[in-house]
């Protein structure tokens, strides 16, 4: 059965460091949490030949072993079932993961106790990235069942760009169809400046797919999440993307970035030289931005950045805690903090 959530009730003023972006209309709803997370290098300890692996072995520089690993899986897996559940106990229906060695590891995730209980299948596609990691997608299929999945290789000017597929999965979210595209886009080595056209370009390969859903499905309900190395104003999402700031500015099968405007108030989901950025990004496109809730339909955002999730002590403290720094183990989670939207719909 879906989440209910009675919002005449609900008291709806904003938390610390989270966002009530909107107004709870009066009603009963059905409440959808979707989310994304970087599980920062979830490497198993196997060696891969095909793979860079080499490390995240026993005997590579990060001494990954089988302690660390399974700490590693633990951790992740505690700070997923956390996710949302002050909405909806059942937590995320729908998250988009990336940084993942193979589907190993997503299932070694799903199995853990802490989510065990909500029964996650893992997707993922294996795609060109030199490091050997990709994006994937766990869904509870009591409430998401598939119908297609495709990974989409980067290309510019002809030649492959070895980076991370953009991952399309389709399908019904409790009976309606909704589309979800998890992204990894070219990091910010050599700069941003020297980097930014991948990103751009990566930006006009997942605008390529959403307008190819659009074709088929003029009221498309698309969901864009992904690790996109760029913040909500920078080029490939805000030109190259348009994903607006401001709902009123989004028009017909455009699109609306759901971050931007925490990011505007000093919250983001990575620190680095003690500035936040808002990596970490879901977007979605018009019909579900400006719906009537006889749909599914954005109510608000969430980065998501309890204590626990935050290094609290020494050089990186209020960061969020990683698994290692600067060599050492830190026993901790990710580099980033996940990121998540509530979808409503009437009941």
């Amino acid at each position: 059965m879906a989440a209910m959530l009675m919002l005449a009730c609900m008291p709806v003023a904003a938390k610390k460091n989270k966002n009530a972006d909107e107004q709870a209309p009066k009603g009963n709803y059905s409440l959808a949490c979707i989310g994304f997370y970087n599980l920062e290098n979830l490497f198993d300890t196997i060696n891969d030949p095909n793979k860079n692996d080499e490390e995240f072995l026993p005997d590579g520089s990060y001494h990954w072993t089988g302690m660390k690993y399974n700490a590693k899986l633990k951790n992740m897996a505690y700070a997923i079932s956390q996710m949302g559940i002050d909405k909806t106990p059942i937590g995320p229906m729908v998250l988009g993961v990336s940084e993942v060695e193979n589907i190993g590891c997503l299932q070694d995730l799903v199995a853990q106790p802490a989510i065990a209980d909500r029964n996650y299948v893992p997707i993922l596609l294996e795609g060109p990235d030199r490091r050997g990691v990709d994006v994937g997608l766990l869904y509870n299929p009591d409430y998401f069942q598939p119908t297609n999945t495709k990974g989409y290789t980067l290309y510019i000017d002809g030649e492959i760009v070895y980076t991370r597929y953009e991952l399309l999965v389709s399908g019904y979210l409790l009976g309606e169809k909704v589309h979800f595209i998890v992204n990894h886009w070219p990091s910010r080595y050599g700069g941003e400046e020297y980097s930014r056209p991948r990103r751009k370009a990566a930006a006009a390969l997942c605008r390529q797919i959403c307008d190819s859903i659009y074709q088929r499905e003029s009221d498309a309900r698309i969901i864009i999440m992904g690790d996109l190395n760029d913040d909500p104003f920078n080029a490939s999402t805000a030109e190259v993307l348009d994903a607006k700031k401001n709902k009123n500015d989004v028009k017909p099968q455009g699109y609306y970035n759901t971050m931007w405007k925490m990011l505007d108030r000093g919250i983001g989901t990575l620190l680095y030289n003690n500035n936040w950025d808002l990596f970490d990004q879901i977007i979605i496109s018009e019909p579900m931005a400006h719906g009537d809730y006889t749909k599914w339909t954005f109510w608000k955002p969430e980065v998501f950045n309890p204590e626990f999730l935050i290094q609290q002590d020494g050089r990186y403290k209020g960061a969020p805690k990683r698994t290692h720094s600067g060599g050492v183990w830190l026993n901790g989670y990710s580099d980033h903090f996940p990121t998540m939207i509530y979808l409503l719909r009437k009941k």
